[in-house]
């Protein structure tokens, strides 16, 4: 297994710390202790995610017309590629229709990147895992030098909308070179979300980090709210919020911090889109869209995009 480290362990014990007293946990880590990714598993295994599996699932019907993109190297970048549920059946799918793979999944887990390289070697598709925060410029350029061959950027799992999506489309145009291209997938809004995410699972998964390092359940409550980003109509904020119910300290891994009662954490949130938000959002960032596929049940749409 070979694993290219931008971000290591230490690194990332400290920004939690710094998170957390800045009462603000991003997305990275929600998938980064054992805990958080055990709360992951369970409620992607009950149906979080089937809808971006359907979708992903569809798209390997287009894999003879990917690959006809291409010389037939492609350099497959998965950024957030988590355990590459979703990646490895494209790469096979690819290289069926005579395309010479080689895998770089990209994530700031330890735990789901060292999963995603033992699934591509069992099924010998040569690949280099790569620890990195997607959330960082630098890292996304690093990530891209990782081959000189043309690439297919993978953005799967509505990673776009675990970041700002701005900020991340515009990112990944200033990444992408002539000749590469981007899959990049996004949740379609529902009046169903918010429900959706107010379950047991939900509430175990958005809580875990904190968990992690001492906070019982009873130690507060977390909150979820839809709102409007006004930047863009039809654009969604699906957030979450630790309640502390009282005097808390979190033993973190760097330092201890401590919580006062009635204090607010914001945990990781989703960007969520109506189809024609989702293509503004790409557009607007100067990505062009070549082609879309949906889900069968439609909340899923995957744009094909390039410079």
């Amino acid at each position: 297994m070979k694993i290219e480290t931008l971000l290591t362990e230490a690194e990332i014990a400290a920004e939690f710390a710094d998170a957390l007293e800045a009462r603000d946990l991003p997305d990275k880590f929600f998938y980064w202790s054992p805990f958080s990714v055990r709360a992951w598993q369970k409620l992607a295994r009950n149906g979080a995610t089937e809808s971006g599996r359907q979708a992903w699932a569809a798209l390997l019907d287009s894999a003879p017309d990917l690959a006809s993109r291409f010389d037939g190297d492609i350099a497959l970048v998965s950024l957030g590629a988590g355990e590459g549920t979703k990646d490895l059946p494209l790469a096979q799918a690819l290289a069926a229709a005579g395309a010479q793979i080689e895998y770089f999944p990209v994530d700031a887990s330890q735990i789901l990147l060292e999963a995603a390289c033992v699934a591509a070697e069992q099924v010998d598709i040569e690949t280099l895992g790569i620890k990195a925060d997607i959330s960082s410029p630098a890292h996304l350029v690093l990530a891209a030098d990782a081959s000189e061959l043309p690439k297919l950027y993978l953005v799967a799992g509505n990673t776009m909308g675990g970041q700002d999506p701005h900020v991340l489309a515009r990112q990944l145009r200033e990444t992408l070179r002539e000749g590469d291209w981007a899959l990049v997938d996004a949740e379609v809004y529902s009046e169903a979300a918010l429900a959706e995410r107010e379950t047991d699972l939900g509430r175990a998964f958005a809580g875990a980090p904190l968990h992690s390092y001492g906070v019982q359940p009873e130690d507060g409550e977390v909150h979820f709210e839809l709102k409007r980003d006004e930047r863009t109509e039809g654009l969604y904020l699906l957030a979450r919020y630790f309640h502390a119910a009282g005097d808390l300290r979190v033993t973190s891994p760097e330092r201890d911090v401590l919580l006062q009662r009635g204090e607010r954490v914001s945990l990781n949130f989703s960007y969520i889109y109506t189809p024609a938000a989702f293509r503004k959002v790409l557009r607007s960032a100067g990505l062009k869209v070549a082609a879309e596929t949906r889900s069968a049940d439609g909340r899923c749409v995957i744009a094909l995009c390039s410079r």
